[in-house]
């Protein structure tokens, strides 16, 4: 099969043609997922030649446009992606990903058919195959591949001789030098012959030349450019990783082999999902720091055989430990719903989590716990825990939203009543878009779950192949949307007709309608997210209401209260012996030092990247949103009047909600989090700065050491176009995460936001500069 692709050459009609196609996409990736937040993005290189290495890989075609969507936003740079020559050939997903210069790779898996007879392993030999009643020499030829049946873990192996009809010799034993899979396959082949089968049956695997496609890499990389790719082959919906493919290793290493000029950077991805296969989801997307390619490797991998097998391996372990670093693994899912109900406790009311700091919190409490489970502090704390996030779903709650518990009274039973109205308004301004773009949603539900039937049953590796839901469901939206609008304009045209309506307003008829459709359809989507958060606020005031619920109530917020203070008291003990660097890189700190909130303008007010109240946008601040701030409290953003659940003045500054106060319990990082390997590995204390990849890199310079702290430079304020066209927004200079939070506490409240972040990056930046220096 021969390998394309859409010409590499970055000429400027081409970059135009990317930069249209990414405009097309960003609004579709807007309208799917609710909320998109890069982090470390300041780790992209802004020049050179760049692979973007991403995992996991569990939401199929989406991820590498989200990848390409933040990249270009934050750098302006335009990444090839490689994509399935299978994939390639679908007629919508092979012309988008031609228009984005995708590279094509033809995988051996996407050509595997069923072979004659059937096969075992010879008891003398586990690299011998025996058949019966096989034709291996006009089958295999040396290179290929066989492949085993599912219930052996679609275990593969090389070919190496093909010696008769009958035998035929692998390149190494299937499963490993281990044994272990040579023993499952005995064992398995022992059960068929109880069965009065002789073997097993298998498939062969075509080998497949890729020295074209190596060949565009080099071409790209040597030009300067980047190359996105996802080392573990295709998506899966797993929740651990796969393991690494070597192509990503043999890409930076060949480049830099073919062009000593050519200095090749990694940079880890990670992609963290809220519901990745849901509507209106949440998405991270989280770069590591830029790994360079050490030069011994790179000589090593010039004198080929084993040193080369050898450099390939290690980079490839490098990068492997680089992945770790930005995404989530739990060794098991209760371990998960720990993690998070601890998170959610430890944050002190009142303090605000981006998604990105989401992230980087649950991956400490994952490390922390994972280290010290087996104490004794540990394990009680466990308990409490789980018994406070039982006792919470019991009743139907939400723990942020416990502490704002408060006596029922009047107030309570207005707002429920107040909220049941809001509801009824924001049902029947979204009810004429959802029923007309009704016929869309259930089209794409019933297709796409087929389809995932179909990716399941063509897998090894897929637990219920929700990892193509989305894709589908965005593609047969694209699909359906315009014929069932054309239908509906065609309709509205015949009525017209009918209706003897002036001939002008006949021809416009059919174009106001598709003109109309897509913000009755945009509006629906606003407002119906609205009153889906109006809708999860009614059952903490049923709740309240309820008789005999307030003794409850009160023996939630204590246990609350108990549960966290002593959860603060274990991160005390145990932080510091985890992390050198703990308190200078804590993420939440101790409620006495949160900066006072208040309405003034100075550093600590900034205007969320979401919009106005809630996620709902400044579009839909309206006199019934009003009222409910000010009247009942509802938003922390009121100045006057007690919430019902609160019970003191609220002065927060309104913000858009975390994931703690929009998402369900159980919903943070679903699917999303991988499994650690449970062989009893420990993890030892270290600092932060310790653990990234490119410092594991740099041991092969035999211990040089890396800069401790990768700080977040300064990008500036400059006017960036939102790629969906819609509108100019202000870029803010972004905060260094290595400032102190002592620092912050002694700037000047009123001072703006800018010049203080300007000021802590200088004093960063000169800090590391004498440090260097003294060194």
């Amino acid at each position: 099969m021969t390998t394309k692709n859409a010409g590499f050459v970055p000429l400027k009609p081409q970059e135009l043609v990317y930069n249209l196609t990414l405009v097309f996409w960003r609004t579709i990736i807007n309208i799917f997922f609710r909320e998109i937040r890069p982090r470390g993005a300041f780790n992209i290189p802004r020049e050179g030649p760049v692979i973007f290495v991403c995992a996991p890989h569990h939401n199929q075609f989406l991820d590498p446009l989200l990848l390409t969507l933040e990249v270009h936003r934050e750098t302006r740079r335009l990444v090839q992606h490689l994509i399935a020559a299978k994939s390639m050939k679908r007629r919508v997903i092979g012309f988008f990903a031609r228009l984005m210069n995708s590279i094509s790779v033809v995988r051996a898996a996407d050509d595997v058919s069923p072979a004659t007879g059937e096969i075992t392993v010879s008891e003398d030999d586990p690299c011998l195959v025996v058949g019966h009643g096989t034709r291996f020499q006009s089958e295999f030829t040396p290179k290929m591949q066989i492949m085993l049946p599912k219930s052996i873990n679609s275990a593969v192996a090389e070919v190496v001789e093909v010696i008769s009809d009958t035998k035929l010799r692998i390149k190494k034993e299937f499963g490993g030098e281990s044994g272990k899979g040579t023993a499952k396959v005995r064992a398995k082949v022992a059960e068929l012959r109880a069965e009065g089968k002789q073997g097993l049956e298998f498939k062969k695997m075509p080998f497949v030349d890729q020295h074209e496609m190596y060949h565009y890499v080099y071409q790209c990389l040597t030009q300067g450019g980047c190359i996105g790719i996802f080392p573990e082959g295709g998506s899966h919906d797993r929740t651990d990783l796969l393991p690494l493919k070597a192509g990503v290793s043999l890409m930076a290493l060949g480049a830099m082999a073919n062009d000593p000029s050519v200095k090749v950077k990694i940079v880890p991805v990670g992609l963290s999902y809220f519901h990745p296969h849901r509507f209106r989801s949440r998405a991270v997307v989280e770069f590591g720091p830029a790994m360079d390619v050490p030069d011994d490797l790179v000589q090593m991998f010039k004198q080929g055989g084993a040193e080369k097998r050898k450099a390939v391996g290690d980079l490839l372990n490098f990068i492997y430990d680089g992945l770790k670093t930005v995404t989530i693994r739990t060794p098991d899912y209760d371990t998960l719903m720990l993690v998070q109900a601890a998170r959610r406790l430890y944050k002190t009311p009142g303090q605000h989590l981006t998604l990105g700091q989401v992230v980087e919190l649950n991956k400490r409490f994952i490390e922390g716990y994972l280290h010290f489970k087996d104490e004794p502090k540990v394990q009680k704390l466990r308990t409490d825990v789980l018994k406070y996030n039982r006792l919470v779903q019991d009743l139907g709650l939400r723990d942020h939203q416990v502490p704002r518990a408060q006596r029922a009274g009047w107030k309570t039973l207005g707002l429920l009543i107040y909220r049941l109205g809001l509801l009824m308004v924001w049902t029947m301004l979204a009810l004429p878009g959802v029923i007309l773009n009704g016929p869309i949603f259930l089209t794409a539900s019933i297709i796409s779950r087929r389809k995932a039937k179909e990716a399941l049953a063509a897998s090894v590796v897929k637990v219920a192949g929700r990892d193509v839901l989305a894709t589908w469901k965005i593609l047969i939206s694209l699909g359906v949307t315009p014929v069932l609008y054309g239908f509906y304009a065609f309709l509205a045209t015949m009525v017209a007709i009918k209706a003897n309506v002036p001939m002008k307003w006949r021809i416009w008829t059919p174009f106001l309608v598709m003109m109309a459709l897509p913000f009755v359809g945009y509006a629906a989507l606003k407002f119906g997210e609205a009153g889906m958060d109006v809708l999860k606020s009614l059952r903490p005031l049923v709740v309240a209401l309820a008789p005999g619920q307030q003794r409850v109530l009160n023996k939630l917020k204590a246990m609350r209260e108990e549960v966290s203070n002593e959860l603060a008291e274990v991160i005390r003990e145990y932080g510091p012996q985890l992390y050198d660097d703990f308190d200078e890189r804590r993420i939440l700190v101790p409620s006495a030092s949160v900066p006072p909130s208040s309405g003034q303008s100075g550093i600590w007010r900034r205007k969320s990247g979401t919009g106005g109240v809630d996620a709902q946008g400044n579009l839909l601040v309206h006199p019934m949103t009003w009222l409910d701030e000010r009247l009942f409290g509802w938003s922390r953003s009121a100045k006057r009047g007690t919430s019902a659940w609160a019970g003191t003045r609220s002065h927060d500054i309104s913000r858009a909600p975390t994931p703690d106060g929009s998402d369900d319990e159980e919903g943070d990082y679903d699917n999303i989090l991988g499994y650690l390997e449970t062989n009893g590995q420990g993890l030892r204390p270290r600092s932060r700065s310790q653990q990234s990849s490119y410092a594991n890199l740099q041991m092969l310079r035999k211990n040089a050491h890396t800069p401790p702290v990768f700080p977040m430079k300064a990008s500036g304020e400059e006017a960036v176009l939102d790629t969906d066209g819609l509108h100019f927004r202000q870029r803010k200079a972004s905060l260094s995460d290595t400032v102190p939070v002592e620092r912050i506490g002694a700037l000047d409240r009123g001072e703006p936001f800018k010049d203080a972040t300007q000021d802590l990056n200088h004093e960063v930046e000169e800090k590391r500069s004498n440090h260097r220096h003294s060194e």
